[in-house]
């Protein structure tokens, strides 16, 4: 009923930028908090970013002030915007989004994740 498709993932040199958006469609009511996670190989998941419906965002220490996270309602959609990349933030990148869907309630849906490397 609800579908999370990301987009932007790809090989960037250190120093270098990436953008990822994530779209949400389906049966939906209304969106509530949207997140970024990443999973290198051999680690553990890692929440990234947050931004509630309100805007409010929360932001990993290791990515502070190199990433930001946005979103645009209108179209069910949330971005991330990854600058000065390091080697350490290679991994698979998910979009996750808590949504209520029309005559139903709230539940945490999940991308289907995008590579990002960073090498030179």
């Amino acid at each position: 009923q609800v579908q999370l498709v990301e987009s932007g993932g790809g090989l960037v040199q250190p120093g270098g930028s990436l953008g990822l958006s994530c779209a949400a469609s389906g049966s939906i009511f209304s969106i509530y908090a949207m997140r970024w996670y990443r999973q290198a190989p051999e680690k553990q998941r890692e929440l990234v970013a947050t931004i509630t419906n309100g805007g409010i965002t929360n932001y990993a220490d290791s990515v502070k002030g190199r990433f930001t996270i946005s979103r645009d309602n209108a179209k069910n959609t949330v971005y991330l915007q990854m600058n000065s990349l390091k080697p350490e933030d290679t991994a698979v990148y998910y979009c996750t989004a808590e949504i209520r869907i029309v005559g139903g309630g709230i539940d945490n849906y999940w991308g289907q994740g995008t590579q990002v490397t960073v090498s030179s």
